[in-house]
């Protein structure tokens, strides 16, 4: 299977107690910032590696943003993190929202490709998990994102069991050799699983929008 291949399939994952051992500084000629309002299209495209996908998926980010984000605006650009480089230019983004106004879980975690490999999207989970007090703490996830998983495992996030969250079914069954095989052999011996706590599996399971 190429990459490009790898389908969208439901995984998420869950941390009881972060391991502060993954900790990490930015590297140099990088720093942490709010994202501005005038920069909320710039947010908008981060998920997305082209600008056709970027295009293609903007009615979706701009529903997400105002079905999640809008009845508290103030607070998500309290919250919604970049990193920057030094011309000031977002390299990549993440922040801690609690969904349904209750249930902490990571939102939007990506550096940007031509940024990868730096420490850059360690060291900004870093600042963006070392803030809580509250968990567990959630997310959900992707096969082609088995970089960002092994990371989020480093971090004690677990592969969570639950069959279902919310209105998705948890696709981690049919993700799990895909994961073998794009992951190094060690990363994928290091995933470890565990299941969402009830009280967040009933809270999610009585909403019908998906706000992780």
């Amino acid at each position: 299977m190429l990459e490009k291949d790898i389908p969208d399939l439901n995984i998420f994952m869950v941390c009881d107690k972060v391991n502060t051992k993954a900790f990490s500084h930015l590297p140099k000629g990088y720093n942490f910032r709010l994202c501005r309002r005038d920069e909320l299209d710039i947010w908008k495209g981060f998920p997305f590696d082209d600008e056709k996908l970027k295009e293609e998926f903007r009615p979706y980010m701009t529903d997400f943003f105002k079905t999640t984000y809008s009845s508290d605006e103030d607070l998500f650009f309290k919250k919604c993190l970049f990193v920057v480089d030094e011309k000031d230019t977002p390299v990549a983004t993440c922040f801690v929202w609690r969904a349904y106004g209750k249930v902490p879980s990571v939102h939007w975690f990506k550096t940007l490709k031509q940024c990868e490999g730096q420490g850059i999207g360690r060291a900004l989970l870093t600042e963006v998990i070392s803030g809580e007090k509250d968990f567990p703490i959630i997310l959900h996830t992707q096969p082609s994102s088995y970089r960002a998983i092994k990371l989020y495992s480093d971090f004690g996030f677990k592969i969570a069991t639950n069959e279902k969250v919310g209105m998705r079914e948890n696709q981690y069954e049919q993700a799990l050799p895909i994961l073998r095989e794009f992951m190094t052999p060690q990363s994928y011996k290091n995933l470890q699983f565990g299941e969402i706590c009830k009280e967040y599996i009933d809270i999610i399971g009585k909403e019908e929008t998906n706000q992780f």
